[in-house]
């Protein structure tokens, strides 16, 4: 049996991680995860050339299973990510988000380092928060803003339509919008007279 998907972060829960987060590198990799719907390794292995602010895109070229795919960047992560890549210094190393600080400074953050960053966020505002989690809330806040279930398989990467199903089917406010508007329908019909 599949392990269920991690939920999803409410919008209040959402405010308060945002507000927490003041270090620029932090807020544009949260932001680039929740707006972009990247996996945790495809952001620790985005370089600068993946980024094409202008066309307001990145380029995933280290996706799951090999593939590549372009996701899309909204106006506040591309606020995040160019006042990080102001502050970001010069460096050799191609990697977007790089260690702050040690014996690494300046190398690419890894998988794990991003995940601990997570944690740290986790435990300062109290939430359950999960790297993945963010990717969870993009698809299920698209879905309820009425995105079409093919688009956010694009985004997400995702190789058959059931896996994307899978996130829609935690919270569906779309589901239950078309449920009540359609029902209305049956009930003026019903009351009406008509079957």
């Amino acid at each position: 049996m599949s392990k269920p998907l991690p939920r999803h972060l409410r919008d209040e829960e959402l405010s308060v991680l945002l507000r927490r987060i003041t270090k620029p590198r932090d807020k544009a990799m949260v932001m680039v995860m929740l707006r972009c719907g990247l996996r945790v390794e495809e952001l620790a292995h985005l370089q600068l050339a993946d980024l094409d602010l202008r066309q307001r895109r990145i380029f995933v070229r280290h996706a799951k299973g090999g593939k590549q795919r372009v996701v899309y960047i909204s106006n506040d992560a591309k606020h995040a990510l160019v006042d990080y890549l102001r502050v970001r210094g010069p460096s050799r190393t191609r990697g977007i988000f790089l260690v702050e600080k040690g014996e690494f400074k300046g190398n690419p953050i890894s998988v794990r380092g991003i995940q601990k960053r997570i944690e740290y966020y986790a435990q300062k505002t109290g939430l359950r928060i999960c790297c993945h989690q963010l990717r969870h809330t993009m698809a299920t806040q698209l879905l309820n803003a009425e995105a079409e279930v093919v688009t956010i398989q694009d985004l997400l990467g995702h190789s058959g339509i059931s896996t994307t199903e899978r996130y829609c089917a935690v919270s569906n406010i779309k589901v239950m919008r078309d449920y009540f508007k359609a029902m209305e329908v049956v009930m003026q019909r019903t009351a009406r007279g008509h079957p």
